[in-house]
């Protein structure tokens, strides 16, 4: 399986130059920031205070904005946007709303405009680490049957391949995972041990820390 970085897939993928983009679960907003560094005017719709807080204290790059939301009720008008984007946060909507968040996809694009879904497969080193905080198994398999299954789109592309994320150390990675669910805050302090050795274990010395490979898959589909 080819290695690539996330950011790279969905710069080689998409077109984004003067193109309204919905990044939806925008986190810290990076993501957003970036396609707005390529010419995107990028709306991000995040549920989490605390994400949501990150995204806003950030520098702007251009005209990006950030508001409160979720995936099955977007704050967004018919037929306002080129490209939705869920980047890693499909699995993340409940289960029972996935399929409504992609109906919402659909309703919120343009005639022909695009949806781009980038999922972490639940396989691989960095996928065993975060495990025992969170085991995405379930989800992550459902999500992707929605898309699969989605109604109102047509299947454009669908590829593979492993991206390397990198942890400064622990707390860095720590950081990141309860960032996206504070209580997930309780069950670090819980596993603390645990998660140190397999930490280690589980990753490969970098020059920024510890790395470790994710398997990740991206869905291109165009609404019909």
């Amino acid at each position: 399986m080819m290695r690539k970085r996330n950011s790279d897939v969905l710069l080689e993928i998409l077109d984004l130059a003067g193109k309204r983009v919905i990044d939806v679960g925008s986190g810290d907003g990076a993501l957003s920031r970036l396609m707005a560094e390529h010419g995107a005017r990028v709306i991000g719709i995040e549920c989490s205070p605390r994400q949501l807080a990150k995204a806003r204290a950030a520098r702007r790059v251009a005209d990006e904005a950030f508001v409160a939301g979720v995936a099955e009720h977007m704050p967004a008008a018919d037929a306002s946007a080129d490209i939705v984007v869920f980047f890693n946060s499909l699995h993340h909507v409940p289960v029972a709303a996935q399929k409504q968040a992609l109906a919402e996809a659909a309703r919120v694009l343009t005639p022909d405009g695009l949806l781009y879904v980038s999922e972490p497969v639940a396989a691989g080193p960095y996928f065993e680490l975060v495990r025992p905080v969170d085991d995405e198994t379930a989800v992550r398999a459902h999500a992707y049957e929605v898309v699969r299954r989605a109604v109102g789109f047509t299947p454009v592309r669908e590829i593979t391949y492993v991206h390397t994320i990198r942890h400064r150390d622990f707390e860095a990675f720590r950081e990141r995972i309860i960032s996206a669910n504070a209580e997930r805050e309780q069950i670090f302090a819980t596993k603390d041990a645990e998660l140190r050795r397999m930490f280690v274990e589980l990753g490969t010395d970098g020059p920024d820390g510890r790395t470790f490979d994710q398997p990740m898959r991206v869905n291109l589909l165009r609404v019909m």
